[in-house]
């Protein structure tokens, strides 16, 4: 399956009980972080986990046009020999990022502050989404940035010839934009600070501490405060990525709205910054068992138990928006299958991700028969109650993954089946998406 090629209609209808132990992909944010780490350090990085969907396999041939040497030595298992805190070397060729937002905007923190050049470009999704985000901060450092109207790709980034460093509050909640600011920093001389209002993941902080930067965080009155020392020799490391609770969503959701499922979901990050999903689903009364808990690669990780659920609508805390961002899409395919009415406040960030996702759920969840209220930061779907959400229509995915793998989801709980206008993008975080939900019991299937 590729995010690049033709589109893949597909369908997914309803079938038996959903049973069977679910081995989802490493986690894509660590995924990513490694490979750029890696590239930034001194020495020899070996990962293993390493989620090998195209958006990371974009990640690894970035790296290699920086000048590091990315291997693949097996399934899931990768060595980077690093070029060093500024050791980054001009590329010869444009940077395609394909689909990835994570990728495209670390990459270009990690070489503001050198100073060199690179041009960067994307799929047409991603050609859509605002770099202004980063390229405004990064402009701090004495980076320019030179792109299409609206600060969209493709566009070139001239690295700072003598950065200087930066204390930047985020406007607003993003991961991508912290870790682009904490990536330029690093080649930065004293101290970069990046102050927070809502804390977004930390994969960043963790992993640059792994590394031997040293960062530090705390609370203050102006928010959740990072410092960075910048002009660090990071040192390679041994990095075992755990599995993404991103992806773990798709399996645990269906298993959640499919009468009679029990499935088991190993070694899922239980990171409190990426848990908000489960909480919420616990909350609307999901029978979800967290077994074996324990530490891999600086990461709380768990084994799920996901039992088949009859769920309740509630108000989900807009606090806990940015520990779940990414599982909005799928959470609403809950919703719909829950008694009475989910509330999703302070998701704005959903409006610029692959997709305006609010929208995409939206219009393709009306189109199955669901009930939809929604502002620019708010998503309300009235539910239906288990089984009760009529289907049959086609929903378009926008060349969006998360969008794809939801409305598939969908189609195992309702009473006729659903389609997707495009499964291809599904590749970019999730290739082994067909074959894993299939080996669980999962009626879905291609349809062109």
């Amino acid at each position: 399956m590729s995010g690049h090629g033709d589109p893949i209609p597909m369908m997914s209808r309803k079938g038996g009980p959903l049973s069977g132990t679910a081995n989802v992909p490493g986690d894509k944010s660590i995924s990513h972080r490694s490979l750029i780490l890696g590239a930034l350090s001194v020495g020899k990085t070996e990962i293993t986990g390493l989620l090998e969907g195209q958006d990371v396999l974009d990640t690894a041939k970035a790296m290699e046009a920086f000048g590091a040497t990315v291997t693949r030595h097996g399934e899931g298992e990768w060595s980077v020999e690093g070029v060093g805190v500024g050791g980054f070397k001009e590329p010869e060729q444009v940077i395609d990022c394909g689909n990835s937002g994570t990728g495209v905007r670390l990459i270009m923190g990690c070489m503001a502050t050198s100073p060199i050049s690179a041009t960067f470009t994307g799929d047409a999704s991603l050609r859509k989404r605002p770099m202004g985000r980063v390229t405004d901060p990064i402009g701090l450092f004495g980076a320019r940035s030179y792109g299409r109207a609206g600060g969209k790709l493709p566009m070139t980034i001239v690295g700072a010839a003598e950065a200087a460093p930066v204390s930047y509050t985020t406007p607003m909640a993003s991961a991508q934009v912290k870790s682009a600011v904490l990536l330029a920093g690093l080649n930065a001389p004293g101290q970069t600070v990046v102050i927070e209002k809502t804390p977004t993941r930390d994969h960043t902080e963790r992993m640059l501490r792994g590394f031997g930067a040293e960062i530090s965080v705390e609370e203050t009155p102006e928010g959740h405060k990072i410092t960075l020392q910048g002009q660090p020799e990071l040192v390679a490391q041994k990095v075992a990525v755990p599995r993404d609770p991103s992806s773990a969503a798709f399996p645990v959701c269906a298993a959640l709205l499919v009468p009679g499922s029990d499935i088991l979901v190993p070694g899922v990050s239980q990171n409190p910054t990426r848990n908000g999903l489960f909480l919420t689903l616990k909350e609307m009364g999901a029978d979800i068992e967290f077994l074996n808990e324990r530490e891999e690669g600086g990461e709380p990780v768990a084994d799920l138990r996901v039992r088949y659920s009859e769920l309740h609508g509630i108000t989900v805390p807009a606090e806990r928006a940015a520990a779940q961002i990414d599982e909005y899409p799928v959470l609403s395919v809950v919703a719909a299958n829950a008694t009475g009415t989910t509330i999703m406040p302070g998701v704005h960030e959903l409006r610029v991700k692959e997709s305006d996702r609010i929208d995409a759920m939206a219009r393709g969840l009306e189109a199955c028969g669901v009930t939809i209220e929604e502002d620019e930061d708010t998503l309300i779907v009235h539910g239906m109650g288990p089984g009760n959400v009529p289907g049959g229509a086609t929903c378009k995915t926008h060349i969006d993954h998360r969008i794809a793998m939801s409305f598939l989801v969908l189609g195992l709980a309702s009473q006729q089946p659903v389609s997707v206008d495009d499964g291809s993008p599904i590749a970019t975080s999730f290739p082994v998406f067909e074959s894993l939900m299939a080996a669980l019991g999962a009626q879905i299937e291609r349809t062109a």
